[in-house]
């Protein structure tokens, strides 16, 4: 049981690791809100089927939780999509990991925690990372798509900081909360599809169709599914190791299969983001494990 779960979990980053090359075949500037739109009105529909089969009721808890979460969420995909019109797929798949750095600190911020002082040794060391996979052997500044994708960790980083206290605020179901989310997602890109870029019937008449089911029903539907299905059955901390490989497969699947072509300061720049990561991620769940009780319920 347990190496199944390790390998659907591992499947998942792959499946994340190549969400960034398949975005950026396709979308155009003009079309991201279109692709997004398309998205989450599909994945919305198959969440809520999933919903109707468990025949189980959403809670007027859950739709408030949902949708302040997906707005936010709305906020994160349109930031990293258009990031990723304008940069490569291997720089949005790292920068996007700079989450796991922001989240403990804006978490730190709202408990009035500390935090160790080697975690912002890693974060600084992911930041320089960073600079240097963006200017990749000079000092040019990051272009639009680097900075748009930051942004997008950065409110990546709200929401799940949002999710984490909004869910423990009352009992709230994962897939129900997911859906909503989800449904408002679609609702929003919808809506502004009408005012930005092209429209819908437009945007489906050069969509690739393979590519685009790829895309909501592995890296969106499955993806989530699998997560509800193996935080029950392992570890949160062994899920938030294998998940956290995804930068390593966007990196990997950015030089091999789009062939992003980087100088060995691009490459220094991958190892000093992935392995400053790693080392503020086992930071701070070793200093979470590590509070006394009284302190964790501040």
């Amino acid at each position: 049981m347990r190496t199944r779960v390790d390998l659907l979990l591992l499947l998942v980053a792959i499946s994340w690791g190549s969400t960034y090359l398949v975005a950026k075949e396709l979308v155009t500037p003009d079309s991201v809100v279109a692709l997004l739109a398309l998205r989450m009105l599909l994945a919305a529909v198959i969440m809520a089927v999933v919903v109707a089969a468990r025949r189980t009721r959403v809670t007027a808890a859950e739709l408030r939780a949902g949708a302040i979460l997906g707005v936010l969420l709305t906020a994160v995909f349109a930031f990293e999509t258009f990031g990723i019109a304008h940069t490569s797929a291997t720089n949005a798949g790292l920068i996007i990991s700079l989450t796991i750095v922001f989240t403990p600190l804006l978490d730190a911020v709202l408990s009035r925690q500390r935090l160790p002082g080697r975690f912002f040794v890693a974060a600084a060391l992911a930041v320089a990372g960073v600079v240097l996979l963006a200017g990749d052997g000079g000092f040019r500044a990051p272009s639009l798509g680097d900075l748009l994708v930051l942004v997008a960790a950065v409110v990546r980083a709200v929401h799940v900081t949002s999710v984490s206290r909004l869910s423990s605020a009352a009992p709230m179901d994962p897939i129900h909360l997911t859906t909503v989310q989800l449904a408002t997602c679609a609702a929003l890109f919808s809506a502004t599809t009408v005012f930005h870029g092209e429209s819908i019937p437009r945007y489906l008449t050069h969509l690739d169709p393979a590519l685009f089911l790829y895309l909501v029903i592995v890296c969106t539907v499955f993806a989530f599914l699998v997560q509800t299905w193996a935080v029950r059955r392992t570890s949160p901390s062994r899920v938030s190791l294998l998940l956290g490989t995804e930068p390593v497969w966007a990196a990997v699947i950015g030089i091999t299969v789009a062939h992003d072509r980087l100088l060995l300061t691009g490459y220094l720049g991958i190892a000093l983001i992935l392995a400053a990561t790693a080392w503020g991620r086992a930071i701070e769940q070793h200093h979470r494990e590590s509070r006394p009780p009284a302190m964790m319920l501040q």
